[in-house]
């Protein structure tokens, strides 16, 4: 049956066939089940390799609270193997269910105190999930530091020196993006984008020109006025219909809210109808339009905002600003150069590059963001990269 299995698996494989992948998996619970009815029939050393290659196929295939069943079923026979209940930790984080996540790292650490891999995904819970960034910095660094496997990964050290800065650790966080920059792990000490293409040129500000798209950008710099009467519009609509609050926790103070139109290179019908000359500007520019990993939103800042210093995830776009409605009182700074918003004009910079934000004026801003594919990118590139 084992046999069986790893056949199915492999011909999925070599298909791409994930019909193949699911034989695969019943054929592989059906060892466990076997197991589990005689416990002397099955060797443990068999269970074991097939609940691991059973729950792997099952993650791959985005069934994670079967895995999750699979891997207690596991459990209940190896209870002492740290490294299958961090394992399953990881899959409650693949499920976005940070607290079931914690309780599973906070058990590991209670029995495994100095377990490297339980250290780090839990100051990474701590921070993300429950916005304890001290208490995150403490276990992320402690993990990283123990150089366990698994350890070393940029997502950690991202998010440990964005800790660090919200805690005003300033240069203690610039010391770990630069252990990472040291490792590979990120572009830049200013850029650290996570999905990259790596050959491709890199800067803060970029001209016009520069992209290429330059006649795009013209059009909406002549149409400017009709994008903000369409955008000014929709501060007047209903919560449930209108504007949201910025949903990345980026915000330190103040309130900043979007409106999206475009998001992952798909058209947001609903929204778009209630602004129709902007979302067709955009709907006739495929690399703003279908940018698979960007946006196009209005997006408004009350005074006395304070948006924290951090990157964009991606070197694969750029990054557009259309001023709309722009009071006196704001700064935006990406790497060490600083710019600010005029209305009825564009800038563009680069938002894997850390940037920051303030609003000290004394009424809100409104602009359009328009993210469009880095130009260097090749067609196949841009039709295959996944979304983000």
């Amino acid at each position: 049956m084992y046999g069986r299995a790893r056949s199915l698996d492999r011909l999925g494989e070599l298909e791409r066939s994930n019909s193949r992948l699911e034989q695969a998996i019943v054929t592989y619970r059906g060892v466990l089940d076997l197991a589990d009815e005689d416990s002397n029939l099955v060797p443990l050393p068999l269970v074991r390799m097939a609940a691991e290659n059973c729950i792997d196929r099952m993650i791959f295939r985005g069934f994670f609270g079967k895995a999750v069943r699979v891997q207690q079923r596991l459990l209940q026979r190896f209870p002492d193997d740290v490294k299958l209940r961090n394992k399953m930790g990881v899959t409650f984080l693949l499920m976005n269910q940070g607290s079931a996540a914690k309780e599973v790292f906070e058990a590991v650490l209670q029995q495994w105190p100095d377990d490297g891999f339980a250290q780090v995904h839990y100051g990474f819970i701590l921070k993300n999930t429950y916005k304890n960034n001290s208490g995150g910095a403490l276990y992320m660094l402690k993990g990283i530091e123990s150089g366990a496997e698994g350890t070393d990964d940029g997502r950690f050290y991202f998010h440990l020196g964005d800790a660090l800065q919200r805690e005003g650790k300033v240069e203690e966080a610039y010391k770990i993006y630069d252990r990472a920059v040291a490792k590979g792990l990120f572009l830049g000490r200013y850029q650290r984008s996570l999905y990259n293409v790596d050959r491709l040129s890199s800067r803060p500000f970029w001209t016009p020109e520069q992209t290429t798209y330059q006649m795009f950008f013209r059009k909406l710099e002549e149409n400017w006025e009709a994008i903000r009467d369409e955008g000014a519009a929709l501060l007047t609509a209903p919560p449930q219909d209108g504007f949201r609050p910025e949903a990345e926790n980026l915000r330190d103070v103040g309130d900043w809210k979007q409106y999206d139109l475009f998001t992952r290179g798909r058209k947001i019908t609903a929204n778009c109808v209630k602004a129709p000359r902007t979302c067709s500007l955009i709907e006739n520019f495929p690399p703003a339009a279908v940018c698979k990993r960007g946006q196009v939103k209005f997006s408004v800042m009350h005074p006395g905002t304070h948006v924290h210093a951090h990157t964009g995830p991606t070197n694969c776009r750029l990054r557009a600003h259309l001023g709309l409605v722009v009071p006196d009182g704001l700064r935006l700074r990406v790497g060490n150069e600083f710019t600010t918003w005029q209305e009825g004009k564009i800038f563009i910079f680069d938002d894997s590059w850390e940037h920051e934000v303030w609003h000290e004026g004394d009424s809100p801003r409104l602009i359009l963001i328009v993210d469009v594919w880095h130009p260097e990118l090749t067609e196949h590139e841009r039709k295959t990269l996944v979304p983000i």
